[in-house]
C-alpha cells in the first residue's frame, strides 16, 4: 500500500512540496485547494493595476499535475481535521490520509477592524486583485462622468502599509497616474489626483537595510506620492479614513497593505498556535502531533538565528516544502534534517527604473536593482508561455508607457440587481 500524503493548499510551500513528491511510486499524494489554481502573489499588483493579465500569474493545479502518476487535485474548502481518525472534512467530502501536510498560508490582517476589512480592499489572492482593478478603473469612470461635481473621495487613492507590497502599488498607481490616465481621459486633470501611503513608521520598508528605506523613500517622492509617515490608522466608514493623531482623509479607495495573518483551520489545534501560526519543531512536524506538518506562512518555528520564527516570505515557504519532501523520502526519520532558513535577501520595486535590492553581502539599488527585479521574478514564473506573455507586456509597458489591459471585469447590471 503507497502512503497516502493529503497537502492543504497549494500556494508557495504546498506546491513544492507537491512537486518534489512528483511520480514518487511509494506516495500517493493529495493536493486540496479552495482555488482551482496556484497564484504569484508577487505580481498581484501588476494585475490591480492593469500591468498584466491575471491568468499570467495563475497556474491550474489540474495543468501542473497533469502528467502526473500520483497526485491527485481536490477543489474544495477544508473546514476541520479530526486527528484521531486520520480525516481531513472539506465542504464537498471527507479525506484520509497517513500524513497530513497544512500549507494553507496566510491572508490580510485587518486586526480586528470589522468595518474596514467590509470596506476596504485586500489583495491576497487574484479575486482581490482583479476586485482593485475593477474598483480604480469604475472610480475613473464615474469621475468623468461626474467632473467638477465628483467627490472628494474620488480624488485619494489611499494605501495602507509600506511594506512591498504597499510601496510597489503606490509606484504603479503613480506611473497610472503620470503616463497612463492622461491619455484614456484626455479632459481631465489628474494633477487633483491624491496617491496616498500611509505608514506606521519613519520609513517605507522598515524590514529592509536603511539604505534601502531612504531610496524608497525618495522614489515615493519622486513620482509624487504623499508619504504619510509615522500613522496609524484607527477606522474607515467608506468615506472617511481616520487616524490616531486625529488625521482624517476623505476617500472612496483604500487598499489595505498592513499586514498578513495566518490562515488557520477552524477548531484545529488552536491551543498551539503562536500568532496565528502552528507551532512547529524544526523538521516542520506540529506540536502535539506525529504525522501533521505545517509549512509555509502558517508555521511557527523557533531557532537560534530566528528565535521569533521565520518571517513569512516566498523563500521560507519553498525552501520548507522542498525539505519536507527531502525528508518524507528518507527511509528513516533518524535521517531526516532539520530546517534551516539561507536568507537569499529582499528586494522591492518602486516604478520604472526604481527599485530596492538587499542580498547577503551587499545592496544596490536604481536601474540596476530594477533590472535585477524584472529578472527573478521573471524566472519564478512556472511556464514558458507565462514567462513569454509577462515579458511581452513588460516590454510594450517600456517602450509604450501604456497597456492594453485595463478592462473592467464585473458582474453585469442586471444579475447584480438580481443577486
Amino acid at each position: 500500500m503507497r502512503e497516502k500524503i493529503v497537502i492543504i493548499g497549494g500556494g508557495f510551500a504546498g506546491l513544492q512540496l507537491a512537486r518534489n513528491l512528483n511520480n514518487q511510486g511509494k506516495y500517493k499524494v493529495m493536493v486540496i485547494d479552495k482555488m482551482n489554481h496556484h497564484m504569484f502573489q508577487p505580481l498581484f499588483y501588476q494585475v490591480a493595476t492593469g500591468r498584466i493579465e491575471p491568468s499570467n500569474i495563475s497556474f491550474p493545479f489540474r495543468k501542473i499535475f497533469q502528467r502526473s502518476k500520483n497526485i491527485q487535485f481536490r477543489m474544495t474548502e477544508v473546514k476541520n481535521i479530526i486527528p484521531a481518525e486520520n480525516k481531513v472534512i472539506g465542504e464537498d467530502g471527507v479525506f484520509t490520509y497517513d500524513k497530513l501536510v497544512i500549507a494553507t498560508g496566510c491572508k490580510t490582517n485587518f486586526f480586528g477592524n470589522e468595518k474596514m476589512q467590509d470596506l476596504a480592499l485586500g489583495m491576497k489572492n487574484t479575486q482581490e486583485a482583479i476586485t482593485i482593478r475593477n474598483h480604480i478603473l469604475m472610480t475613473f469612470e464615474k469621475m468623468i462622468i461626474e467632473r467638477k461635481a465628483s467627490d472628494d473621495g474620488n480624488w485619494n487613492l489611499v494605501i495602507v502599509g509600506s511594506g512591498p507590497t504597499g510601496v510597489e502599488l503606490a509606484g504603479a498607481f503613480s506611473e497610472m497616474k503620470s503616463s497612463i490616465l492622461p491619455r484614456d481621459y484626455p479632459r481631465m486633470n489628474f494633477s487633483d489626483l491624491n496617491i496616498i501611503l500611509i505608514s506606521s513608521s519613519d520609513k517605507p520598508l522598515d524590514a529592509m537595510s536603511q539604505e534601502s528605506q531612504d531610496a524608497a523613500e525618495k522614489y515615493l517622492v519622486q513620482l509624487g506620492v504623499n508619504f504619510m509617515k509615522n500613522e496609524r490608522v484607527t477606522d474607515y466608514d467608506g468615506e472617511v479614513i481616520y487616524m490616531k493623531s486625529g488625521n482624517s482623509i476623505p476617500t472612496n479607495n483604500v487598499i489595505w497593505a498592513a499586514g498578513v495573518t495566518g490562515n488557520i483551520i477552524d477548531d484545529f489545534n488552536k491551543e498551539n498556535l503562536v500568532r496565528n501560526r502552528y507551532i512547529v519543531d524544526r523538521y516542520n512536524k506540529v506540536k502535539g502531533f506525529d504525522n501533521i506538518f505545517a509549512i509555509g506562512d502558517i508555521a511557527y518555528m523557533e531557532t537560534p538565528k530566528y528565535p521569533q520564527a521565520h518571517p513569512q516570505l516566498a523563500n521560507v515557504a519553498i525552501n520548507q516544502g522542498k525539505n519536507l519532501a527531502r525528508n518524507f523520502k528518507k527511509n528513516s526519520e533518524k535521517d531526516w534534517s532539520e530546517y534551516e532558513y539561507i536568507d537569499r535577501g529582499s528586494m522591492a520595486t518602486i516604478g520604472k527604473h526604481r527599485a530596492v535590492v538587499d542580498l547577503p553581502k551587499f545592496k544596490f539599488q536604481g536601474f540596476l536593482a530594477w533590472y535585477f527585479w524584472m529578472f527573478l521574478h521573471l524566472m519564478l514564473i512556472l511556464s514558458v508561455r507565462n514567462k513569454l506573455a509577462i515579458f511581452f507586456n513588460w516590454m510594450w509597458s517600456y517602450i509604450n508607457k501604456d497597456s492594453s489591459l485595463r478592462l473592467i471585469i464585473a458582474p453585469s447590471r442586471k444579475n447584480a440587481t438580481e443577486q
